[in-house]
């Protein structure tokens, strides 16, 4: 299902819950509080683009995964940590990859963190590959980032 503005609290608290998870040994949270009110901003101004694209993935009642694109750029892919496993993030990435190509983008890309071991090899399983290109993360500790493309079509 598309998501719209109105989904800003439904996206916010499936990205929270799955970087909580998933990144808690780069983000500890003993040490550096979530930056709520910063990502909840990143998701009223993804919501208000009208370049992009979001999704809500749904098994039944239950939204358990959002992904967004703009600008050629994967820029979100969360699922909800008791769904991982499942292949909802297979589902929203190859959707996701569909969306691109049909605004006729050729060449993806994709930001993940370094130390995201779980996301770098879910992503180079799917054909993407590493640029060279990195940056830091505006959150302490400041971590980096590092950048991926893939063709969008096909591995």
């Amino acid at each position: 299902m598309r998501a719209t503005a109105q989904d800003v609290e439904l996206c916010f608290s499936i990205a929270r819950a799955a970087a909580v998870a998933g990144f808690h040994h780069v983000f500890p949270p003993d040490r550096h509080e979530f930056p709520a009110e910063a990502i909840r901003a990143d998701w009223v101004s993804a919501l208000a683009n009208p370049e992009g694209e979001t999704y809500l993935a749904f098994e039944g009642d239950d939204a358990v995964g959002v992904v967004s694109v703009s600008d050629g750029v994967l820029q979100t892919l969360y699922v909800m940590p008791e769904s991982w496993s499942r292949g909802i993030g297979s589902t929203l990435h190859d959707f996701a990859l569909d969306r691109l190509r049909k605004t006729n983008i050729r060449e993806a890309r994709l930001w993940t963190l370094a130390e995201n071991d779980r996301a770098r090899t879910f992503y180079e399983n799917r054909g993407w590959s590493l640029t060279g290109r990195t940056r830091v993360v505006p959150f302490p500790p400041h971590p980096i980032d590092v950048e991926y493309a893939r063709s969008t079509s096909g591995r």
